[in-house]
This record gives C-alpha cells, sequence and structure tokens, in this order.
C-alpha cells in the first residue's frame, strides 16, 4: 500500500480539490482510500453530496491516524490525505512520519513560492524518521500567459525537491463539478482536458 498525503503550504492553494480529483482519477485503476485530515472537511461535504456513483472511499480522519491507516492497508492499493492546510500543524507532521509520498500544491506566484521554503524545514525533519518520503512538488492553477506562470518550473528549481512534470491548469471545471458533487472525470467533455492533466500527474507519481 502507498500512503500519498496532499500537503498545502498555507490556504487557498486548491490542496483538497486537487487531492479529490487526482483519487478519483487513481481509483480508475487501483483501490482508493481517502482520508480528510483537513479540519474544514470539504473531501467529506463533496462526498456526502454527490449524486455520482464515485468510486472513492473517503473517510473522516482518526485522533490516531497512524492506527487508521494500518486498518485500511488491507482494503486498498493507496491512501490519500487531504492534509490541514498549514504545513506547521501537528497532525500534518504526524501524516508525514508515515507518508511514502508528499504531494505540495504550488500556485505560481511570489507568495506561494516564499511559503514552500516552510514546508522544506517541515519536510526535511520529517526525513530524519522516515527517510523515504518522496517529495514532490505540484504546478497547480497554471495560466500560461503570465509571466510568473512561465517562470514558475526555473523558480522551483532552487528548492531541493523534485517538481512534477504535469502540471495542473486554472480551469472554472475544477469549480463547477465541486459545486455539483461530482469529479472532473464527471463532467465528459468539459473535464477532459482536466482529465488528462490529472492523468498524467497520476502516472508519475504512482508508476
Amino acid at each position: 500500500m502507498t500512503v500519498i498525503a496532499f500537503v498545502g503550504n498555507k490556504g487557498g492553494v486548491g490542496k483538497t480539490t486537487l487531492s479529490i480529483n487526482f483519487s478519483v482519477g487513481l481509483s480508475s485503476h487501483a483501490t482508493v482510500a481517502l482520508v480528510d485530515a483537513d479540519p474544514q472537511g470539504s473531501a467529506l461535504q463533496w462526498h456526502q453530496m454527490s449524486d455520482t456513483e464515485n468510486r472513492l472511499a473517503v473517510y473522516d480522519a482518526e485522533s490516531r491516524l497512524s492506527q487508521q491507516i494500518k486498518k485500511l492497508q488491507d482494503d486498498y492499493d493507496h491512501v490519500v490525505i487531504d492534509c490541514p492546510p498549514y504545513v506547521q500543524s501537528t497532525q500534518t507532521a504526524a501524516v508525514l512520519q508515515l507518508a511514502d509520498i508528499a504531494l505540495i500544491p504550488v500556485l505560481p506566484s511570489p507568495i506561494d513560492l516564499w511559503a514552500t521554503v516552510h514546508i522544506e524545514k517541515v519536510a526535511e525533519e520529517a526525513r530524519k524518521t522516515n527517510p523515504n518520503l518522496d517529495v514532490i512538488l505540484v504546478i497547480n492553477q497554471l495560466e500560461l500567459r503570465t509571466t510568473f506562470s512561465r517562470l514558475m518550473r526555473e523558480a522551483l528549481a532552487e528548492i531541493n525537491f523534485t517538481v512534477a512534470k504535469a502540471t495542473i491548469r486554472r480551469r472554472a471545471v475544477y469549480r463547477n463539478s465541486a459545486v455539483e458533487g461530482k469529479s472532473v472525470y464527471d463532467m465528459g467533455k468539459r473535464g477532459a482536458a482536466a482529465a488528462e492533466e490529472l492523468n498524467e500527474l497520476v502516472k508519475e507519481v504512482t508508476v
């Protein structure tokens, strides 16, 4: 079983939206459980309002998260954890102790780039006891027309983490699908381009 954590460097980076849609994409060829450890509980709310036959199981995070993950490992190929929006939280630190992969969505903005430095410190601390932790930065909500977006990959190269080749564009279909209790995979042609990007990220992370 692989444990994949979505870790936010600050609020508003699209962490939960990405974790939901990534999990749905992954569930097309593997058994996946999404654990909602974000105090806002948005993944659970999305699952409760969904009117589609999702392939995805969503669980509320328990206080003893490590024990919960051990219970899930017999039933699922992958467990995805939507962490709290602040990397300094004790629960995020606990998740990084047991995760195989940490995916960190980063918006193409100077503020988000600066905030990533805090994650670097926390991740390096986690690697002291979890040396196999693989940390991958994911450029999220990319807008190709902006200058900083074009320079983002070059800027992230200064940070000692892998940067995913797959990038996630800013698309209205992410908001629209969430409002309907769906993923982009449920949106037909409107979600096709977004689904293709997500599939590339899933393939890159799990293969």
